[in-house]
């Protein structure tokens, strides 16, 4: 079985069926031996049969007891030798699919780690939860083809073999009636295909909504919109649960015929051979014997309606796995240098030219307009913003992230203490923290002290029982949203960027300590580049420059006061906020 620390190796992304393969491929030898311990365990139980009719034929037949005695303890050594085959058989395939499990688990992890920063803006939560949860362990029950699959169809062929040395016409029987049988339940298999696609596709919007609603349930009941929200997911849930039944009724069809067909089909069969028993073609052993094999034949059968049904499952959960792994993440086609001082950011898209040295705000109408000129100036999405004169795209990818921080108020957080949620492992920055570490300083720093003081997140570490070294869980849910966002910009500021752009750092404060975060922002990143989407006025009070954006674009620029003068729009959107506030 893979190992923890162990390369999965390169997956095949050609498709899902080729995904598979290649979880077979990876593990060869214990493919074979699942396929061989199958193989020799369905024979011997189509040999049980087999020495029945010899008993019959050659002991209780004539009379000869020394004969009844000989195939009596044939047919118990091969019953035990057959026990302990159903051992090793299940033993390595539970080895072939838990390899599987593991495989995949770590390919996906590490295309996640891979896909870095652009993760979210690619695919949802939900979907990555969705396939890391019921998805893997799908496709790694697929891989039981390889065993009891391969088993049905050497036995398939060797009971072929026995009938003819029988009965001709039933062998051809056998040989013609059990392909037909599972061609007969291919139909459903293919709609089985479409409506577990159907499924997974509702799994992981509805898996992507709770996270959601895990993560803000606080917020929407302060505004009063739990209600709608619940509503909203009640009838998604209703509708995955019809999407399961009609999964569920193709299923139940696809069991029904695999064990029901055979049936019929052994009925058929028995018939047809008390037939020719009854007209001395056949012995009595014989006509056991065929019985035998037909009731055996009824597992193969079951086993490979089975193993289409876990196969045609697998292909989708592969597919939607395939399709993860075939997600790129940002290409780093720059080779030129960085300006090698403070220099201008342009986007030519909104028209934002931010200044070096200054505290800047974007005001727009949609927030996401605001964003979405800091997600190209960070470099985050495709465009033409240029930095010095010099395209972002053409700019060595690292020397971008490690002077340029994108702090989103709504970055994840890791669990932990709260001096390693907010201590910056990496990234942009000059490193005021890493100098402190490099120096051999203590965990509370300056630099760290500072951070929080700027971010007003003093209080905060004082009401943890152990301060900074506070255990923390995964996205500080054991904190206030206000809280979290303070942590937020004490990271970011700890970083300590050359340019530094923050989404919406203050719109969760109360009044009195977002007034008290401007004010500290600005004296703590004096004469470095900083940017903040707000309408907050008592933000836009301490910046230098003010863009207003709408539809995308700056319509204004100016003094935070200048723009209150003269733009109308700007106006009635910032004197909004200072209504909100004052109430």
């Amino acid at each position: 079985m893979i190992d923890a620390y162990e390369d999965p190796g390169t997956p095949d992304r050609r498709g899902g069926a080729r995904y598979l393969w290649w979880l077979v491929t990876r593990q060869p030898g214990r493919c074979a031996a699942g396929a061989m311990f199958g193989s020799v365990w369905m024979v011997l139980l189509a040999a049980t049969p087999y020495l029945m009719s010899r008993a019959i034929d050659e002991g209780l037949g004539p009379g000869d007891m020394g004969a009844v005695a000989a195939w009596s303890g044939a047919l118990l050594a091969v019953g035990v030798l057959n026990a302990w085959l159903g051992t090793m058989r299940h033993r390595t395939m539970t080895r072939v699919r838990m390899d599987a499990n593991f495989r995949t688990v770590k390919v996906v992890v590490g295309q996640a780690v891979r896909l870095g920063s652009s993760l979210s803006r690619q695919t949802g939560a939900g979907e990555v939860v969705t396939i890391g949860v019921g998805d893997v362990q799908t496709i790694s029950q697929s891989l039981t083809v390889v065993g009891p699959g391969v088993g049905a169809v050497v036995a398939y062929l060797v009971i072929a073999v026995m009938l003819v040395s029988i009965s001709p016409a039933i062998a051809v029987v056998v040989l013609l009636g059990i392909p037909v049988i599972v061609l007969l339940v291919g139909p459903l298999l293919g709609r089985l295909q479409g409506s577990e696609t159907e499924y997974r596709e509702r799994q992981g919007v509805l898996t992507a909504r709770i996270g959601d609603l895990a993560g803000g349930l606080r917020v929407l009941g302060g505004l009063g919109g739990k209600g709608l929200v619940a509503d909203a997911f009640r009838r998604d849930s209703q509708r995955l649960r019809e999407q399961g039944y009609r999964v569920g009724a193709v299923t139940s069809w696809v069991q029904a015929l695999g064990i029901g067909l055979p049936t019929v089909f052994l009925v058929a069969v028995t018939w047809m051979a008390a037939r020719l028993a009854a007209r001395g073609d056949i012995t009595v052993g014989q006509l056991v014997s065929v019985y035998g094999f037909v009731a055996m034949l009824v597992r193969p059968v079951s086993f490979w309606v089975e193993c289409g049904y876990q196969i045609s499952r697998g292909l989708v959960c592969a597919r939607r796995v395939v399709g993860f792994l075939r997600l790129e993440p940002m290409a780093d086609t720059g080779t030129r240098d960085a300006p090698s001082e403070p220099s201008a950011l342009f986007d030519p898209e909104s028209g934002v030219r931010i200044r070096p040295g200054r505290l800047t705000a974007l005001v727009a109408g949609h927030p996401a307009d605001a964003t979405a000129v800091l997600d190209r100036l960070a470099r985050y999405a495709p465009s033409s913003a240029a930095w010095g004169g010099t395209r972002l795209d053409e700019i060595a990818l690292d020397q971008v992230r490690s002077r340029i921080l994108l702090a989103d108020h709504e970055s994840d957080l890791f669990a932990g203490t709260l001096l390693d949620m907010i201590r910056p492992h990496g990234g942009a920055g000059n490193g005021a923290a890493s100098h402190d570490e490099a120096a051999g300083a203590a965990p509370h720093t300056a630099a760290t002290r500072k951070a929080l003081h700027t971010a007003a997140a003093e209080d905060i570490v004082q009401a943890l029982p152990d301060g900074l070294n506070s255990r923390m869980t995964a996205q500080a849910r054991n904190l206030s949203g206000g809280q979290r966002q303070r942590i937020r910009l004490a990271r970011a500021l700890l970083a300590d960027p050359e340019v530094l752009l923050t989404v919406e750092p203050t719109s969760a404060l109360d009044a009195h300590t977002e007034a008290t975060v401007a004010a500290r922002l600005r004296e703590a990143r004096e004469g470095r580049t900083t940017v903040v989407t707000t309408t907050s006025p008592l933000v836009l009070d301490h910046t230098d420059t003010v863009h207003f954006l709408q539809d995308g674009k700056v319509t204004a620029t100016g003094t935070h006061h200048e723009l209150l003068d003269t733009t109308p729009g700007y106006r009635a959107l910032v004197a909004r906020d200072t209504e909100e506030a004052v109430r």
